[in-house]
């Protein structure tokens, strides 16, 4: 077994094969850029080594700065991780070459799997489904719009060594493939360091599916179930479920046996993912294509953890090690249900905008996730489990993937594991940067994904208009009101204890108008009841001026809100919605329709960036017509790139920013007459 290994990734990632390796008892090598210099993974290793700038092309994607940092430091292994040099087969070469094992699999299966045009060849060739699509070389865009026509719409654009939702583009018709060829290619280019693009068929009402591989440098290999991972955006997966409520056992049992053999085709060790597409429209199971293989750890793999048992990260690097598995297929079994979300730096409620900063306030519903070697420590504390890199006063930077953090939540059943993670998120808090704890809370409460029935499409769906916050029950309304009341006399009271009040002792009310949205409740306290509107209100709860977070019995159901004052009252986020509560005496709550409405400016005559990022390409020119819906500039944050358009017809009167400028958020592009 290795003494010293090194991980040549940052944020949760590293976190979490550190904890696995302190476990085995082997010690660990961080490497860290300028902007990670006080991150909770170079903490937590033995040794860490500086490798550059903040700019993963001048840090992390630098292959000779890691295996420096590994002849530096006398680490025996490296484990990449997932993204970065993870899939980078002329890093494993350079590996060998200097002596160094890669925790990972071998050089052949990378070169092949990484390439999703010659895997799709490779698969087909080993007996394995495929989506219909052209997997050679594209010349130019009127030679994609060819392609498309051939194949039908709707049509995939993908960049050839892609991953992670990044490099894709859905095309319903040219438009979209004229609008989106070069962009794909940009976007494999500056992510991937390639730009080649192939194109399939778009499978409607798809479901996505991945089976878990694991093999060993024995010719064993072994499928450890699937992952459901249909809830997406923009191609990003969002919500991670393993099992899938879709997949029967003889489905399993197929997409199982198609996925080792084509792992056997390519000598295939250590962990692996093969990503499937399903027809949700067939009832039969039967239409499974293969979408491409990962030759690396997954995301979701605590999904898989979950359910199954196995430490995936101590079984890549007992098979670097040259290890046999000790588990076979008959050893593999479904334990519960295990639901994984991913916590994003972006706001729900702009249009999911990326979000960078600082996180004033960060705490998670558990400690992080330690693996203790306890049985079933793969499962967290209660069933909650949170992998995450930050730390509170940590920034999220715009030169990375936004993912704050990992909500991992284990049941007996499906609803179980769904209503727990309702009740972490209600208690994750995040402050400083947009987030979409809420958006992810709404998606678990929603009747939909209750009831199994999943596609890619679903938050498109099933949010057309965009995400305002889960709805909430006229009952919970009332509580909230009732909430509010309690607040505000506890409150008036601490006031009116104040000494040397200039008028004497303040009046501490219990009669208050709470308005939540454009309801407004009477709540009245009395010394043996609450009511809401003359209905008597079950409420319980401990709060002290100053509470951020407070758990409160509604009688039926025990639910966690997070408090933010305002002016008029307070910001209430529970259930995946932010209510404001303006709270005001019945006595004066009258008075406050008279009050002058403010008028907000009017920006609609401005395109203003929506988030910090990189401003790629202007489309347009001073003294230029524009047509509402014309693209009018690209803006690339978070290594994706985002179309502005304008939303009305004008004319273009003045450009305030010059291409490859970096914006602040809330920057004026330009501006229209």
């Amino acid at each position: 077994m290795f003494k010293k290994i090194l991980i040549a990734n940052r944020g949760e990632i590293a976190c979490r094969v550190i904890k696995t390796a302190r476990r085995m008892g082997i010690q660990t090598v961080a490497v860290y850029s300028d902007a990670d210099a006080r991150a909770p993974f170079v903490r937590m290793a033995d040794e860490a080594v500086h490798i550059g700038p903040a700019q993963a092309s001048e840090s992390y994607l630098v292959a000779d700065k890691i295996i420096a940092a590994c002849k530096q430091t006398g680490a025996e292994a490296v484990h990449p991780g997932y993204g970065f040099l993870s899939e980078r087969a002329s890093f494993v070469e350079q590996l060998a070459k200097e002596g160094i094992e890669f925790i990972g699999p071998p050089v052949g299966a990378i070169a092949a799997m990484g390439d999703k045009i010659e895997s799709k060849k490779l698969a087909r060739e080993a007996g394995v489904n495929v989506v219909p699509g052209f997997v050679g070389e594209i010349r130019d865009t009127d030679h994609a719009v060819e392609i498309s026509d051939e194949i039908g719409y709707p049509v995939m654009m993908k960049a050839s060594a892609g991953g992670g939702g990044k490099g894709m583009r859905l095309a319903y018709d040219e438009k979209d493939v004229r609008e989106g060829f070069e962009a794909t290619k940009r976007e494999g280019l500056n992510s991937f360091g390639d730009d080649r693009v192939f194109i399939e068929k778009f499978i409607e009402n798809p479901r996505h599916i991945e089976i878990q591989i694991l093999g060993d440098r024995h010719g064993n290999v072994i499928y450890l179930n699937e992952r459901e991972c249909s809830i997406q955006r923009r191609h990003q997966k969002v919500v991670e479920e393993a099992p899938s409520p879709f997949v029967t056992p003889k489905m399993r049992k197929a997409m199982g046996e198609q996925c080792v053999a084509l792992s056997k085709a390519v000598d295939y060790h250590s962990a692996g993912t093969v990503e499937l597409i399903v027809s949700g429209a067939d009832k039969t199971g039967e239409s499974f294509y293969f979408l491409e293989m990962n030759t690396r750890l997954q995301v979701e793999h605590p999904v898989t953890e979950a359910i199954t048992g196995v430490d995936l990260v101590e079984q890549m690097i007992r098979v670097a090690a040259g290890e046999k598995l000790e588990i076979t297929q008959d050893d593999v079994k479904i334990d519960g249900w295990a639901i994984e979300n991913r916590v994003y730096a972006e706001d729900p409620y702009r249009g999911f905008l990326p979000s960078t900063g600082r996180l004033v306030h960060y705490q998670p519903p558990v400690e992080p996730w330690a693996d203790d070697g306890a049985e079933n420590g793969r499962r967290g504390v209660d069933g909650i489990r949170v992998d995450d890199g930050v730390f509170e006063g940590g920034e999220v930077s715009m030169f990375y993937d936004p993912m704050i953090a990992k909500l991992v939540t284990w049941g007996e059943t499906r609803d179980e594991a769904a209503d727990l993670q309702v009740q972490a998120l209600d208690a994750f808090r995040i402050e400083g940067l947009g987030h979409n704890v809420d958006f992810l809370s709404a998606i678990m409460q929603h009747e939909r994904f209750r009831s199994g029935e999943l596609t890619t499409g679903f938050i498109a769906e099933e949010y057309p208009e965009g995400f305002e916050g889960a709805a909430a029950s006229d009952k919970l309304k009332r509580g909230l009101a009732a909430i509010g009341g309690v607040i505000a006399t506890i409150d008036a009271d601490r006031a009116r204890r104040i000494d040397q009040q200039l008028d004497g002792p303040l009046y501490a009310p219990g009669d208050w108008t709470v308005r939540i949205g454009d309801s407004d409740y009477e709540v009245v306290l009395e010394e043996e009841e609450i009511t809401v509107d003359g209905i008597p209100v079950e409420l319980e709860m401990e709060y002290t001026p100053g509470d951020r977070m407070v758990d409160v019995d509604l009688g039926a159901e025990t639910i966690t809100i997070q408090l933010k004052s305002t002016r008029t009252g307070y910001d209430v986020t529970t259930r995946g919605a932010t209510h404001s509560l303006r709270i005001l005496p019945t006595r004066i709550a009258d008075l406050a329709e008279h009050m002058i409405e403010k008028i907000p400016p009017d920006l609609s005559k401005m395109l203003i960036c929506p988030m910090p990022g990189l401003l790629v390409k202007l489309h347009v020119e001073e003294g230029e017509e524009v047509q509402p819906g014309q693209p009018l500039a690209t803006v690339e944050a978070m290594k994706m790139e985002n179309i502005l358009r304008a939303e009305k017809a004008g004319t273009i009167a003045k450009i305030n920013a010059e291409q490859g400028e970096s914006l602040a958020v809330d920057a004026v592009i330009l501006e229209l007459d």
